[in-house]
C-alpha cells in the first residue's frame, strides 16, 4: 500500500509511481485526476463471462443447473442467438462490467467477432473466446465449421491487436467427441492460444463422462492432450485431490466463479487446496443468466467466505488473496500477465478507482481488507482501459445509457412473447 502517491500514465502506458508531491514536480500533466479517500487498484479482471446473456439475467431463476439449461437458457438461445442480439447484450455487460471496475473479460459466447468489434467500439479488454461444440447452431453447423470460424478470428483478425486477445472455449467435454477435441487441441497449439473450457461444474457432469467414457473429465482431456498449461478450467468444483495435483504439474489455471456454483448448487470449490498446489486461481462472475450480476467485487468477498466455509478454516484466503483473484492472478490465467493485472511501470494502464469515504467502508484500518469485504460495486468512481478514461467520477464516457435500457427492453419483450407462446 503506497499512501499519497500518484500514477503517471503516458501513451496508454504506466510510466512512473512516486509520491504525490514529487509527480507535482516532475510532471506537467495535461489532466490531473485526484480522488481524495479513494484507492487505486489494478483494473479488475472477470476471468469467465458470457457477456451477452445479459440479456437471459433473471430469465430462469431457482433451477438447478441440467433444468436451467434446458428449460430455461437453450429454447431461447435456439430461437434468439444472433449477431444482434450478442451485440446488444454484449454492450449492456460491458457498461455493467466498466461501473464495477472491471477492465478485461473473458468471454465464451456464440457470434465472438461480434463479442469483439463490440468491445474494440467502447474500447474495451477482452480474451474472447471461440465455442467450438460437435452440433449446429446459429453461428457454425459442426466441430470443423466452429475450429475454421475460430481460426480466422484467432490467427487473422486479432493476432497482436492492443485490446483483444483470443482463445478456443467449447463449452464442455460432453460437447465435443475425442476426433473434435484433437483437432481442437492441434490448432490451439499451432496458434498458441489457450483452451477455456467448463469443467468439473457438477456432479452430473462427471457422472456422464464417467458413463460416455469410462473417464472423468480430467482425465479424458489428460489422455487427449489438452491438460497443459494453455487449459483454463471453468468452476472446477468436483476435483479429487489427484486431479488438483495434476492441474498443478500441468501448469493448468481455474476460473473460480462462486455466487454461480451457488446459485446452480453445484458446490463449493477447493479454492484452498488449489493454492496450496500452486494452481493459479481466477475470479470469474460467469454470465448473468446464473449470478446475476457481473460484479467481481462480490465475487471475491463470496470466494474468500466459501473458502473459510470449505477448510473449516476462518483464515482460508486472506484478502489480499482474494483481491490478487481478481487482479495478477486473474490476469495470469488469461496468459496477460505481462501486460495486465498490477500497477507497476511498462504495464498497460488498465486502473479501477474506488471511493472508500462511504458509510460501510469506514473506519479504514485496512484498505485491502475492506476492499474485500466492506465494497460495493457502486463505490468505483473511475476506470481506465489503456490510459483511457471509460468511467470518470461514475460515470460512463462511451457509452449511451438510454439507448443500452431501450435496447434491453425491446429484447425483453421479444423473449417475453416467444416464452408466453411456447406455454
Amino acid at each position: 500500500m503506497l499512501e499519497n502517491h500518484a500514477v503517471a500514465v503516458a501513451d496508454n502506458r504506466i510510466a512512473a509511481i512516486l509520491p504525490l508531491e514529487e509527480a507535482r514536480e516532475t510532471f506537467q500533466p495535461s489532466v490531473l485526476v485526484e480522488r481524495p479517500g479513494h484507492v487505486l487498484v489494478p483494473g479488475l479482471i472477470n476471468a469467465h463471462v458470457h457477456a451477452a446473456m445479459t440479456l437471459f439475467r433473471g430469465l430462469a431463476d431457482d433451477l438447478p443447473l441440467d433444468a436451467w439449461l434446458r428449460e430455461g437458457v437453450w429454447p431461447v438461445e435456439r430461437r434468439f442467438a444472433s449477431a444482434e442480439l450478442v451485440r446488444d447484450g454484449t454492450e449492456l455487460a460491458i457498461a455493467e462490467m466498466l461501473a464495477a471496475g472491471i477492465t478485461c473479460f473473458c468471454d465464451q459466447y456464440f457470434f465472438p467477432e461480434i463479442v469483439a468489434e463490440t468491445a474494440v467500439d467502447l474500447h474495451m479488454r477482452a480474451m474472447i473466446g471461440t465455442p467450438v461444440v460437435d452440433v449446429p447452431t446459429a453461428w457454425a453447423e459442426d466441430a470443423a465449421d466452429y475450429l475454421s470460424k475460430g481460426s480466422d478470428l484467432v490467427h487473422d483478425r486479432y493476432a497482436d491487436h492492443p485490446l483483444i486477445s483470443t482463445c478456443f472455449a467449447p463449452h464442455g467435454t460432453r460437447a465435443l467427441s475425442d476426433a473434435s477435441f484433437t483437432e481442437l487441441r492441434v490448432l490451439a497449439d499451432q496458434l498458441d492460444v489457450p483452451v477455456h473450457i467448463h469443467l468439473h461444474e457438477s456432479k452430473s457432469e462427471v457422472v456422464a463422462s464417467m458413463e460416455a467414457t469410462g473417464m472423468r473429465p480430467i482425465e479424458r482431456l489428460d489422455n487427449l492432450g489438452l491438460l497443459n498449461s494453455s487449459l483454463l478450467a471453468v468452476h472446477a468444483v468436483h476435483v479429487t485431490p489427484p486431479e488438483i495435483a495434476r492441474l498443478a504439474s500441468a501448469g493448468a489455471g481455474v476460473a473460480h466463479c462462486p455466487t454461480s456454483n451457488l446459485k446452480l448448487a453445484c458446490g463449493i470449490a477447493p479454492v484452498r487446496a488449489f493454492l496450496d498446489a500452486g494452481v493459479t486461481v481466477g475470479i470469474g462472475s460467469d454470465g448473468a443468466a446464473s449470478n446475476n450480476m457481473l460484479d467481481v467485487l462480490a465475487e471475491i468477498r463470496m470466494a474468500a467466505l466459501l473458502a473459510n466455509v470449505a477448510a473449516d478454516d476462518g483464515g482460508a484466503i486472506a484478502a489480499e488473496q482474494a483481491l490478487r483473484m481478481a487482479t495478477l492472478d486473474a490476469a495470469k490465467t488469461l496468459r496477460r500477465d505481462h501486460e495486465i493485472g498490477s500497477i507497476e511501470p511498462g504495464k498497460l494502464a488498465d486502473l479501477t478507482c474506488i471511493d472508500l469515504m462511504r458509510y460501510n467502508s469506514q473506519p479504514v484500518y485496512d484498505p485491502v481488507s475492506q476492499l474485500v469485504y466492506a465494497t460495493r460495486a457502486e463505490q468505483v468512481s473511475d476506470a481506465w482501459v489503456g490510459g483511457r478514461h471509460l468511467l470518470d467520477q461514475g460515470e460512463l464516457t462511451t457509452i449511451n445509457r438510454e439507448s443500452i435500457f431501450r435496447r434491453s427492453g425491446e429484447w425483453r419483450q421479444r423473449i417475453t412473447d416467444f416464452r408466453n407462446q411456447r406455454q
